[in-house]
């Protein structure tokens, strides 16, 4: 049955043997000591992206050229640290090179800024360079990474002179770009408007693979529910290859418009829509590049149609008792559409608390930032709050249409599931963190007040 479908558990799988990422401080500490100490003016590049919202960085550029004696290098142990060190924080690097002088081969780093841009930063360019180099994932952002590297050579002329010049970048990992890349390349998306001429409140999003078997899914074969806020929505999905899709409103009362849109959905491209009362704006330039007007459409030019609303019957009400089948068959369309409505929205809530969640793992994984932590934990109890409120205006809408009350100890069930899975996430974290911040704290107890809230109703409800 539909109400069932708000029984999505939230679960996590991290990885228990994962350990948090670490900086590699003592290779960090000796490039900071050749800056110090022989660094120069003359050619220092040194720039810093930071996330304006968290002031997390983003990306940054640090190359500082550096002269000295080869004495200065040996008696300030220069030489010495560079090659204990490196190898030293090795384990924590994904990549490590060591060239030593005389090797033909020249080394340049792929660097990747957050805007795509590509460059390629020359490190090592001849024979004659040493060169120590590292790359580690960025401990705040597992998307980054961090290059460390420091290169040098003896001047001809002078003997007794060395030049040479420390990097420190951190950039996207080009393995995350490209990754991202090619997952762009298959993302279909709708931007839309809809005007001040109509209110609508939700759109049904349908897929097939031909005009046909679009048209003969039934009302309720729908892939996304998307909610309209400020007059705009917005919806993505991955597509492998051209499809044909449909848009339809759901009304605020929760009725099904007698109208929809039908547009090719095709990878990598973004549609632009404009909703209005009886016709929409469409996007020409799609439409003549891949559209309707391109001879490429899988579908027909009249994408608009008004047919008579027909209910998909909701046979899954055939899984309760005689008494709940009654009861559903007997609800209006309207009804009908209502709990649909309310069901959908239910869904999506707690599909971003398990995104969030999920976050909770990654950052488990990769960083343990409790600065990232605290944050998640903050959002992940403002979602509960909202779920809980949508399953509120549920139960109320059910009750007021005289749901039997042998339905709700499964529905209390499914719920309780929720918040257990969210308390064995907590447990995780605070095995892997160590201790439980103010903020996870405060959702921890949320949940458990939440969990024994839902445990009374069942047991009242089965009394």
């Amino acid at each position: 049955m539909l109400l069932i479908a708000c029984s999505a558990v939230v679960t996590v799988s991290a990885d228990p043997s994962a350990s948090a990422q670490k900086k590699p401080e003592s290779v960090i500490a000796t490039l900071n000591a050749v800056i110090h100490k022989f660094g120069q003016n003359i050619g220092q590049v040194y720039s810093v992206n930071r996330n304006p919202n968290t002031g997390i960085v983003e990306s940054s550029v640090k190359i500082v050229p550096f002269v000295c004696s080869t004495n200065a290098m040996k008696n300030d142990n220069v030489l010495k640290a560079i090659a204990i060190n490196f190898p030293k924080d090795e384990p924590l690097s994904y990549q490590f090179l060591h060239i030593q002088p005389g090797s033909n081969e020249t080394f340049h780093l792929n660097v990747i800024t957050e805007n795509g841009e590509k460059g390629n930063q020359r490190i090592r360019t001849n024979k004659n360079q040493e060169m120590w180099f590292m790359c580690c994932k960025n401990p705040e952002n597992p998307q980054l990474r961090d290059a460390y590297a420091i290169v040098w050579e003896h001047m001809n002329d002078q003997d007794h002179q060395v030049m040479g010049t420390v990097y420190m970048i951190t950039s996207l990992r080009p393995d995350v770009y490209e990754k991202n890349f090619e997952s762009s390349k298959r993302m279909f998306k709708i931007i839309g408007r809809v005007g001040d001429d109509i209110k609508d409140s939700l759109y049904n999003i349908y897929i097939a693979d031909t005009r046909e078997a679009l048209n003969n899914l039934e009302d309720h074969e729908y892939v996304a529910c998307v909610p309209v806020i400020n007059k705009r929505f917005e919806w993505q999905t991955e597509l492998t290859k051209p499809c044909v899709g449909r848009l339809r409103c759901i009304f605020p009362d929760g009725s099904l418009c007698s109208a929809w849109i039908d547009l090719d959905f095709v990878p990598g491209e973004t549609y632009n829509i404009t909703v209005h009362n009886g016709y929409y704006d469409e996007d020409k330039d799609y439409e003549r590049r891949v559209g309707r007007q391109s001879g490429k459409s899988l579908i027909e030019p009249d994408a608009v149609k008004v047919v008579d609303y027909v209910p998909d019957g909701y046979q899954k009400a055939n899984h309760f008792e005689d008494e709940t089948s009654k009861w559903w068959k007997s609800l209006t369309k309207q009804q009908e559409m209502q709990i649909q409505m309310r069901t959908e929205r239910i869904k999506m809530a707690i599909e971003k608390l398990r995104g969030q969640y999920e976050l909770i793992g990654s950052i488990l994984n990769n960083s343990n930032s409790g600065y990232q932590l605290d944050i998640t934990f903050k959002d992940i109890l403002k979602q509960n709050q909202e779920v809980d409120a949508r399953w509120q205006e549920f139960f109320k809408m059910i009750q007021s249409q005289g749901m039997p009350k042998l339905a709700y100890p499964s529905m209390y069930k499914e719920i309780i599931e929720i918040y257990t899975g969210q308390l064995r996430e907590l447990d995780n974290y605070y095995k892997k963190h160590g201790a439980m911040s103010k903020a996870a704290r405060k959702l921890n107890a949320y949940v458990i007040k939440q969990n024994e809230k839902y445990m009374d109703a069942m047991q009242q409800s089965i009394e």
